[in-house]
């Protein structure tokens, strides 16, 4: 990744759900190189915290926050607002992904609901109540300077999966959904609402998936020819989130190599 040298656009307060995951944790990086006040979020607190340390610039934010909390959800955007002021922008990255012990994905003859629901509850549940809280905010009478929102969608979706199970990508497919009437909601406010769908990604939730020595095979079927880095996602959130992308909205952006092509 090229540094981005702080203070480079306007500081615009940012929320970062699961800011502390593979890709959240690039995602947070180089938005605060990008010059952005972060909040950023964690189930684990002590982990939100030391993330909100180490970023470049100052008045970051850490807080502890479970998505699929309507409790937890409302407390985050009203700590945010009452330490650092409104939250113009954000960046929904929190995310579940829950596979068999083995490492396979639960066909759905097998599949007990609990997991259904878990993957909705995080996934989607979670991304509505993020948006919902985010858009109280706002009104035609008081809107925000650099509206954004980026939501994470999947090509797990787009494709019926690779490993997926079909609970996550169900839930994934709501994402992309979610997303879309978002952003017509939200754009009389002139807040842009859009998704990165990442492909095989190298951060955890790969890595739940894909056995030690596979790499080689998965990166074949990639036009690219590699797995892609949480730098990659980072940089395409960093252009949806730019004065570059104002007139973008209710578009998903692939992020996968080639390996899905239209």
């Amino acid at each position: 990744m090229v540094p981005v040298a702080a203070g480079t656009r306007e500081r615009v307060t940012t929320l970062i759900t699961g800011a502390c995951g593979g890709i959240g944790r690039a995602v947070a990086l180089r938005l605060a190189q990008d010059g952005c006040r972060i909040i950023a979020t964690d189930l684990d607190i002590d982990r939100a915290r030391s993330l909100a340390a180490e970023l470049p610039g100052d008045g970051h934010v850490g807080l502890a926050c479970n998505v699929a909390s309507e409790s937890d959800v409302e407390a985050v955007f009203a700590s945010a607002v009452a330490s650092v002021g409104p939250v113009e922008a954000m960046v929904s990255a929190a995310g579940l992904l829950r596979l068999r012990p083995d490492g396979t994905r639960s066909p759905l003859a097998e599949m007990d609901l609990a997991d259904f629901d878990d993957h909705l509850a995080v996934n989607a549940r979670g991304l509505f109540l993020c948006l919902r809280a985010y858009l109280r905010q706002w009104s035609e009478e008081n809107k925000p300077r650099n509206g954004r929102v980026v939501t994470f969608a999947s090509v797990a979706a787009q494709l019926g999966g690779y490993r997926s199970s079909a609970s996550y990508i169900a839930s994934k497919g709501a994402v992309m959904s979610l997303t879309k009437a978002a952003a017509r909601e939200a754009a009389p406010l002139g807040i842009t609402v859009n998704a990165v769908a990442p492909g095989l990604i190298d951060a955890p939730m790969l890595r739940l998936s894909l056995a030690p020595g596979q790499e080689a095979a998965a990166a074949s079927a990639i036009p690219l020819g590699r797995i892609g880095e949480p730098d990659d996602v980072a940089s395409a959130v960093s252009y949806l989130m730019s004065p570059g992308a104002a007139y973008m909205t209710g578009a998903v952006l692939d992020i996968n190599g080639g390996y899905r092509m239209q």
